[in-house]
């Protein structure tokens, strides 16, 4: 049984609970951390991670047909589906493993179990062997989101899924509508489609990717179309026609009927904030059960915090960190705020997608006058020499100051390229300072370089435009 007195409470043990919990520690609070299911929340379990041990295994299957274009003969490629799917756990169970390894090496007493706030701000866990009270002076809530459902479907059928149901098929659907072209559903796109699904996307917006750069939207959706995906762009789904224990039949918002055997349903995420007891708190909570903090991730209640997907915001494992480390900064007699400002987004479709702050877009709803520049990889001798020449490096520069204030990388290793541009950012850079710096030959990140070097008209491969 836990102690039953604690300087600090966290609530859930996902990327920005546990993280907080063990700054906590760091400082010499005594600290419980209460998780009603998985150390590591959806990111380690049901989503960032077991996605990307998917996508691993998938882009190997596709790399492995294009060998024959490297000189290399492979035959009878065929990808275990169930073999895929034990790796995806085994990399999960190693790093929830490594977690509770820490947990316990900060002396950090892990209670599982529901929690809930009481009047008096202690927090009562109905765990497996019946309920404890947790009495403590201060309380951080990382309860995350769980994915968002549309009333339209009927979750309990077995052809409808939300993303969590997809990573643990069984098997490989033979097709799959994916409601919801974002993200999520674009992840789940390749990785089913490398495996011979038949995929039709609906996206309800004029495009997919609706919160990218409107030219990464556009090339992804030519890329995905060549990978045989069926992109329709404002439709929905109007009705459900049919549910089968093999499959669903739809009618949409265009008139035309589908049918699948599978349907996901990726359409967002909802915020976890019911049954804590805020409501009888006093904690301030929109409409949607997003909890209100500010800067210093303190609630309207003294000496409660709340972190990471609850708070709304930008929904990312790596920004629900740093908002943990913040609060636990200030639940232990710091002083920090949060800074929202240079936040890389990363999208691990095939090509990769990276970005960072501002796009052209967004640049012009503020009033900045910027220029863009774009270099691309298919001008790239790193790029051609591992056959990933397709995409580009987009440099978002202020056209007064020279200041690098967003990036858009579509291509190969997109993921690692942003956090160069992240930096550049950061330091207040300009786009001469990445120009004029040496970048290793032959490597990707020339290719920021050269963006650099193309908005002075000094990019050594890029061919200046034919005199009229």
């Amino acid at each position: 049984m836990p102690d039953s007195k604690y300087d600090i409470v966290v609530i859930g043990a996902g990327p920005g609970g546990y993280p907080a919990a063990i700054r906590c520690a760091q400082k010499g609070a005594k600290v419980a951390l209460v998780e009603k299911e998985n150390v590591g929340g959806t990111c380690l379990n049901w989503g960032c991670i077991p996605t990307k041990a998917l996508l691993a295994s998938t882009e190997l299957v596709a790399k492995a047909r294009e060998a024959e274009e490297f000189g290399v003969k492979i035959t009878g490629v065929e990808p275990d589906w169930s073999a895929i799917q034990a790796r995806k756990q085994k990399v999960t169970d190693t790093l929830v493993g490594g977690i509770l390894q820490l947990l316990k090496a900060n002396g950090i007493d892990l209670v599982k179990g529901a929690a809930s706030i009481n009047a008096d701000k202690n927090v009562s866990v109905e765990t497996a062997d019946g309920a404890v009270t947790l009495e403590t002076d201060k309380i951080i809530i990382a309860t995350g989101s769980d994915p968002a459902e549309l009333p339209t479907f009927d979750f309990s059928q077995p052809a409808v899924m939300t993303s969590t149901d997809a990573l643990t098929l069984d098997h490989v659907p033979e097709s799959l509508i994916i409601v919801g072209s974002g993200v999520i559903g674009s992840e789940f796109a390749c990785i089913f489609s490398t495996l011979g699904t038949s995929i039709v996307m609906l996206e309800l917006m004029d495009r997919m990717l609706p919160t990218e750069d409107s030219r990464v939207a556009k090339q992804m959706r030519s890329t995905f179309r060549k990978q045989g995906i069926d992109i329709r762009t404002e439709t929905t789904v109007e009705e459900v026609l049919e549910y089968r224990d093999d499959g669903i039949k739809v009618k949409l918002s265009s008139g035309d009927e589908l049918e699948a055997e599978k349907l996901l349903v990726s359409i967002g995420r909802k915020f976890n904030s019911a049954g804590l007891g805020l409501e009888e708190l006093g904690v301030e909570m929109d409409d949607r059960g997003r909890i209100m903090v500010n800067e210093r991730m303190e609630t309207n209640v003294p000496d409660v915090y709340a972190i990471g997907d609850v708070v709304g915001g930008i929904l990312l494992a790596h920004t629900a960190t740093f908002e943990g480390l913040v609060a636990a900064e200030n639940a232990t007699r710091g002083d920090a705020a949060i800074d929202y400002s240079v936040v890389p987004a990363c999208i691990f479709t095939t090509p990769e997608i990276g970005s960072v702050g501002l796009n052209s877009d967004k640049a012009a709803e503020q009033g900045i006058e910027v220029n863009v520049s774009r270099f691309s990889f298919g001008a790239l001798g790193k790029a051609l020499a591992m056959g990933e020449d397709y995409g580009f490096v987009q440099l978002v520069i202020d056209a007064k100051t020279d200041k690098v204030l967003g990036a858009q990388v579509m291509g190969p290793h997109a993921s690692d390229l942003v956090h160069e541009v992240a930096v550049a950012i950061k330091m207040g850079a300009t786009a001469e300072d990445i120009a004029s710096t040496i970048h290793a030959h032959p490597s990707l990140p020339e290719a920021i370089m050269e963006a650099a070097e193309a908005s002075h008209g000094k990019a050594i491969h890029v061919a200046p435009p034919k005199k009229r």
